[in-house]
């Protein structure tokens, strides 16, 4: 087959959720032989170019950028609340990435085209017109299911009534573009279950999130016991949301004597506010980090305090791949095949989270233990090579059956 993969941002490097899960559908796609394009939205800000692993796999790729502006000013986002536009969407769209697609449509044909996320959407009508290839949409998360939760957790009824406009107006969008497309991979069950409970047109299948877990080497000696970490862009609502709501919750016990434990907040774009949480001794704020996996290794409790947001969350794969005894909430662990107490832990108050962190700042063997079968549990259900062959055969009856 050949597949053509389109992005709204830059898979490289990998220093992400939405990053490893493009790269590692390439692999999976490339090791089972097939023929791999990757077209890119390159949004950020500054590109960062990663020499280790990631030039290995652009070898093996058609793999094409485009540079543009996702800055949203003042009066454009005034604007677009009152003339019934989604502003956050809108911005993706750019006539040359556009061209550049027709151009390629034009010179190949392809078996599947697979738009990663809701982003890229607004290329759809353009790869109809250009292209008899399948086209399967990958739901990263159920964007406005985001935005739902994300306006239930506000107290100011401000922000509440704004975020619920943009949910509504984003269901509106994102249900119509869904039903037009051939199929819908979606990472959970839960996902699944939503997608079909709206009665969507297109056929959707499970594909979770995929590791190669060559790549996640634990390695406990130079693992620091007892310490707490989190791991997260910021520019993600639901991860500033869910890191701010565990700091203010915990910061006097972090700063004091009832938790006798360091906790290191590292990730992406982290507001500059946020050094007003940092206590040395107690509390590091270190923003963005050289070597995601190091620092994981370097940690031994990983917290994940989602209140919101959808999907399957890849940072807490990743965790489990190190070895990491990981604490999150029920939200930030869906999807996930995981068994409470065993290869994970489920805190969704204060009281269950600080009942957790006592128990593992205090127990090295159980927090040991946890991480282990953590492990194990990704290593059967999680790893690419098992989740690669499932993928391919989805892609082929697509292909194949004319769904």
């Amino acid at each position: 087959m050949k597949v053509l993969i389109i992005t709204h941002r830059v898979p490289f490097p990998q220093n992400g959720g939405y990053p490893i899960v493009v790269c590692n559908t390439m692999k999976g796609l490339l090791d089972a032989g097939h023929t791999v394009s990757l077209f890119a939205l390159d949004a950020h800000k500054k590109h960062i170019h990663d020499d280790r692993e990631p030039d290995e796999l652009i070898a093996r790729i058609n793999y094409k950028t485009f540079r543009l502006s996702i800055n949203l000013n003042f009066f454009e986002g005034i604007i677009g609340v009152f003339n019934n536009r989604f502003r956050q969407i809108e911005r993706f769209y750019h006539q040359g990435f556009e061209r550049m697609l027709i151009e390629e449509l034009k010179t190949t044909t392809y078996d599947i085209i697979q738009l990663e996320g809701l982003y890229v959407m607004p290329y759809l009508s353009v790869i109809r017109r250009f292209s008899k290839a399948r086209i399967v949409y990958r739901s990263h998360n159920i964007e406005h299911i985001v935005w739902q939760r994300l306006a239930a957790q506000k107290g100011d009824p401000i922000k509440k009534w704004y975020l619920k406009l943009m949910a509504s107006r984003i269901k509106n969008y994102e249900m119509q573009q869904i039903n037009r497309v051939d199929a819908i991979a979606v990472f959970t069950e839960q996902d699944q279950h939503t997608m079909l409970n709206y009665s969507v047109k297109p056929p959707v299948e499970i594909l979770p999130v995929c590791l190669d877990i060559a790549r996640y080497k634990p390695d406990p000696s130079k693992t620091e016991f007892p310490s707490l970490f989190f791991l997260g862009s910021l520019d993600w609502l639901p991860n500033r949301e869910g890191i701010q709501w565990f700091l203010n919750t915990f910061y006097q016990d972090l700063t004091g004597d009832e938790l006798r434990v360091r906790f290191y907040v590292a990730g992406n774009d982290i507001p500059e506010q946020f050094d007003d949480y940092e206590v040395m001794g107690k509390i590091y704020i270190q923003g963005e980090v050289d070597d995601a996996l190091e620092f994981v290794n370097s940690k031994s409790v990983m917290i994940v305090p989602l209140l919101s947001g959808g999907g399957m969350r890849v940072k807490i794969v990743e965790g489990m791949a190190m070895e990491k005894c990981i604490i999150s909430t029920s939200l930030g662990a869906e999807g996930i095949d995981y068994q409470h107490g065993v290869n994970i832990l489920i805190a969704n108050n204060r009281e269950e989270f600080l009942r957790c962190i006592k128990r593992c700042i205090t127990d090295e063997a159980y927090t040991k233990r946890i991480g282990a079968n953590a492990r194990k549990l990704v290593e059967q259900t999680y790893d690419i090579s098992v989740v690669a062959s499932k993928m391919v055969a989805f892609y082929q009856q697509v292909a194949g059956a004319g769904v």
